[in-house]
């Protein structure tokens, strides 16, 4: 058990390593790209699949998100996602060093306190009480689901529809892309579920095309990933991924543990270290948001490019 879990926490490190480095990947190649506009969603498909740059990083993301649905085959949820939050300290670096955003004290304790929770989050690996679950009620998972997909979507879309300043923006775009992708996150639990389930090749590729956890994923993806692109391309970095990366894990934590039927570490001991990982995701997330919500910007942005115009109409 405790083999499989240290395993299960390098194979999710490697997750987020690969799906944050892409992030930064994406980021540098939306700086040399036009202002994308939303209001033409095939004209900014095809821009952004016609950049090798762009199509690097979006390679790394999918083999972060591979390495995420194998580690789900054999790991709870909250295991794996707190590791995953761990990205957020990556991507801080990253910016520093890769984007030349400032990277203030406030940013240093976030990558501090993120690596105590990976350190905590080792610590309470093993033992009784922590095994996966694959399979959720249809009826709950639909009833948490499809309302935290339409909040996600009105909370992430808001600096579409009216001025907002940049890092006030960037917040808002954090928190929605968080949600989505964490209804996605549960729809690739979902999937791991097939993988176990389902034995033979033939049979898994027919039970995920038949599952409805693909087209969850598919869709909340990728109404996520056009939000995103706007967002890196008109916000910081280190506030836009941070903010939805914790949003995403606190949420996928807590609705995934509960959905799929996971238990906790038997250990009062593990319990609490767990615990304790999980609340200092969590206070990163809610670090991060005060200080780019007080933190004074520019005045009111257009993010993107396109609601400038409408301003000054």
């Amino acid at each position: 058990m405790i083999a499989s879990s240290y395993t299960g926490i390098a194979l999710a490190l490697l997750a987020a390593t690969s799906y944050n480095v892409g992030l930064i990947q994406e980021k540098r190649a939306l700086g040399r790209m036009p202002t994308l506009d939303l209001r033409r969603v095939p004209r900014v498909i095809a821009s952004l699949l016609a950049d090798p740059a762009w199509l690097a990083g979006f390679a790394l993301m999918l083999l972060g998100l591979g390495c995420q649905i194998v580690v789900l085959t054999f790991e709870p949820v909250s295991v794996v996602q707190p590791v995953l939050a761990s990205g957020v300290a990556l991507v801080l670096v990253l910016s520093r060093l890769v984007l030349r955003e400032r990277l203030g004290a406030v940013e240093f304790w976030c990558v501090a306190a993120m690596a105590v929770s990976v350190i905590l989050l080792a610590a309470s690996a093993g033992g009784a009480g922590g095994g996966a679950g694959h399979h959720a009620n249809p009826g709950w998972m639909a009833a948490v689901a499809i309302p935290s997909a339409v909040i996600g979507l009105l909370v992430g879309a808001s600096p579409l529809r009216r001025r907002h300043r940049v890092l006030s923006a960037g917040v808002c775009f954090g928190v929605g892309t968080g949600l989505l992708y964490g209804v996605a996150a549960l729809a690739i639990k979902g999937l791991s579920g097939i993988l176990v389930g389902h034995h033979g090749d033939v049979r898994i590729v027919t039970g995920i095309v038949s599952s409805p956890y693909l087209y969850v994923l598919v869709g909340c993806s990728a109404a996520a990933m056009l939000l995103y692109q706007v967002a890196l391309q008109s916000c910081r970095a280190s506030i836009v991924v941070p903010v939805s990366n914790v949003t995403g894990s606190m949420y996928f934590i807590i609705a995934g543990t509960w959905l799929f039927h996971e238990h906790l570490p038997a250990s009062p001991a593990k319990l609490g270290l767990r615990l304790a990982a999980i609340v200092v995701a969590g206070f990163v997330l809610v670090t991060l948001s005060r200080q780019a919500a007080e933190e004074p910007g520019p005045g009111p942005a257009a993010v993107p490019g396109f609601l400038a115009d409408q301003g000054r109409q």
